[in-house]
């Protein structure tokens, strides 16, 4: 709470200076006034006396509706989290003796990840002897990559880690997407003609 308090600006009474540089509603410089003259101002015109800037040497006041303020900026913050999207990183394992079956329901899973727009890491998980054969796992992520490469990009080219090979993959940016699909509707439109 004393945080928050912290970051909020001193209004009306609070202002306990004696004089203070004064901008008025409209945004005009009005000149250095003694701060109970001030805060008269601004309650004529029905508004608060905000201190804005109380390093300065005198401290910055201005007069606004200091509610209307705080509504508004609520709401900007409002939609600038709403706009946000937020990307995620799954993963699917994999092992190097992977059955055709399980790979296809496994590739699904992955495409269903990258058509929500969450990065996936691609995980070979190698046990006892299959460490001596990590081209099996190579394969099946060449493979993958392959099989993915009209919705997805590698970001991060497959690597050993102990007993483990990655591989980052993204899903294409909109635009990309876009001219692709285009491309092959074009191609489509061309098979039909002839």
């Amino acid at each position: 709470m004393s945080t928050i308090a912290a970051q909020e600006p001193r209004l009306n009474e609070q202002i306990t200076v004696r004089e203070c540089r004064l901008i008025g509603y409209d945004g005009n410089q009005m000149g250095i006034y003694p701060t109970v003259q001030a805060r008269r101002i601004a309650e004529d015109e029905g508004l608060d006396l905000v201190e804005i800037a109380p390093n300065a040497d005198p401290p910055v006041c201005r007069i606004m509706d200091y509610g209307k303020y705080k509504y508004d900026q609520a709401i900007k913050a409002k939609q600038a989290r709403k706009n946000q999207s937020k990307i995620e990183t799954k993963e699917m394992k994999f092992r190097p003796k992977i059955d055709v079956g399980d790979y296809t329901t496994k590739k699904k899973h992955v495409l269903r990840f990258l058509e929500q727009g969450n990065k996936v890491k691609i995980t070979i998980m190698f046990r006892g002897r299959e460490m001596s054969h990590p081209d099996q796992g190579l394969s099946i992520l060449e493979r993958l990559a392959d099989d993915l490469k009209d919705v997805a990009v590698i970001e991060s080219a497959p690597k050993m880690e102990g007993r483990n090979m990655h591989m980052l993959i993204a899903p294409l940016p909109a635009n990309a997407k876009k001219k692709k699909e285009k491309a092959a509707n074009e191609a489509a439109e061309q098979g039909k003609d002839e």
